[in-house]
């Protein structure tokens, strides 16, 4: 087993069985957010992860996630995704590259939706800056987009995209850096105590790790994202739905500047809730262009990660309507991905029905990365104890077997 951190202070025993205030299994956002803030806590916090944050097969890895707080009438994610807004920030200040880029995020509508108008009541509320704007605005300001069969938009000048990989990668450094410890290791898919027992007051003390060692703890956050229903089959199998995403970068005209970030912000079509988005030409990658529709069910471990022609030929469709001047450009790159949806896209932050002291996290459903350090603070406070109310929209009681989105 690999082990990454600080080194044991002078004369202290390595054991093989360790004993933790709280073990978090899984590095990517909601993991590190979670570590990060448990260490901040004074906790003693060991963060494992199988292959490393941000890697290939996890959802946080890959290139960047849009931040927005346009959320319709769901004001639990506006309010979380602005609250996380600084923290991304210092984050980005603490890189050497930048984590986040300001390039703003534009959402636009072929109608008044009651979207438009719940999106505008809630920051109106919670006081979050938003501008709407109307055709001939949209127009004159981005004209790198064909505005036929548009009618307005929501504007975010502070927001835009978040460098997904480089994210988490930045922040376990950041968690080591303040004295929490990161191994590589997975947990072992039979590990003792994992199925749900009969004693619903039972606990989880030791964990079994897939190199036949065991780490203890009095708490343990398993965000394990796409593989929680596997290590959870009984109480998570029907409840999750691991579904593949196709994204694909699509190289400018030379010299066109209309798509540099600056000019071009981070977009997405409502198209009527079936969802478009994409990036301008961040790191000089490509432009960024994907369909937010769920893709076929796929697994974690086994799913390729080849993109498909008619996916590819899916955008470019939208990109003739929408993107004419990018529609028959290069392709760049393609990432294949996956999104871990709840039933409805609400997140899943809870404990274990039947051991106390595990709390189950994850379900970002597509839409949770840019959340990662509000969902942090609240797991953490989960964990501890700290919570004056617990947002019913994240229990596991919520979350149904028949895959319904309601959440954009």
């Amino acid at each position: 087993m690999t082990r990454v951190g600080l080194p044991h202070a002078a004369g202290e025993a390595k054991s093989p069985n360790e004993r933790w205030d709280t073990v978090v299994i899984g590095a990517g956002v909601f993991g590190a957010w979670t570590a990060w803030n448990l260490r901040r806590r004074h906790q003693r916090v060991l963060l494992i992860d199988a292959w490393g944050p941000g890697n290939a097969r996890a959802s946080s890895g890959g290139e960047s996630r849009m931040t927005r707080t346009a959320y319709g009438p769901d004001e639990v994610y506006t309010r979380m995704a602005f609250e996380s807004l600084a923290d991304w920030r210092w984050l980005s200040a603490r890189s050497g590259l930048p984590i986040f880029h300001p390039v703003g995020v534009l959402f636009f509508f072929s109608r008044l939706e009651p979207y438009v108008t719940q999106t505008l009541d809630v920051h109106r509320r919670l006081g979050i800056p938003i501008q709407e704007l109307q055709k001939g605005e949209l127009a004159r300001r981005f004209p790198q987009f064909s505005w036929d069969g548009i009618e307005l938009g929501l504007y975010e000048p502070e927001l835009g995209a978040l460098m997904a990989r480089r994210a988490v990668q930045t922040l376990v450094k950041e968690f080591v850096a303040a004295g929490g410890e990161y191994r590589v290791a997975a947990a072992a898919p039979a590990a003792a105590g994992m199925a749900a027992p009969a004693d619903s007051g039972a606990r989880l003390d030791t964990l079994a790790l897939s190199d036949g060692t065991q780490v203890s703890a009095g708490n343990f956050v398993f965000a394990c994202g796409p593989w929680l229903p596997k290590l959870f089959p009984e109480v998570l199998g029907a409840r999750i739905f691991v579904t593949r995403q196709e994204v694909f970068f699509f190289s400018p005209p030379a010299g066109d500047a209309r798509f540099q970030p600056g000019a071009m912000p981070g977009w997405a079509d409502f198209n009527g809730g079936d969802i478009y988005y994409g990036f301008p030409d961040l790191e000089a990658r490509g432009v960024k262009v994907a369909h937010d529709g769920h893709g076929a069910l796929m697994d974690p471990d086994q799913g390729d990660r080849e993109f498909s022609g008619p996916a590819l030929e899916e955008v470019r469709a939208f990109m003739r309507r929408r993107l004419p001047s990018l529609a028959q450009r290069a392709l760049n790159e393609a990432r294949v991905c996956q999104y871990e949806n709840s039933s409805n896209g609400d997140f899943l932050i809870d404990r274990h029905p039947a051991l106390s002291n595990v709390v189950l996290l994850g379900a970002g459903s597509g839409h949770g990365f840019k959340h990662g350090p509000a969902v942090g603070r609240y797991t953490a406070q989960l964990v501890l104890g700290e919570l004056r109310a617990r947002e019913p929209r994240f229990a596991l009681a919520t979350k149904a077997d028949t895959q319904h989105r309601a959440v954009h």
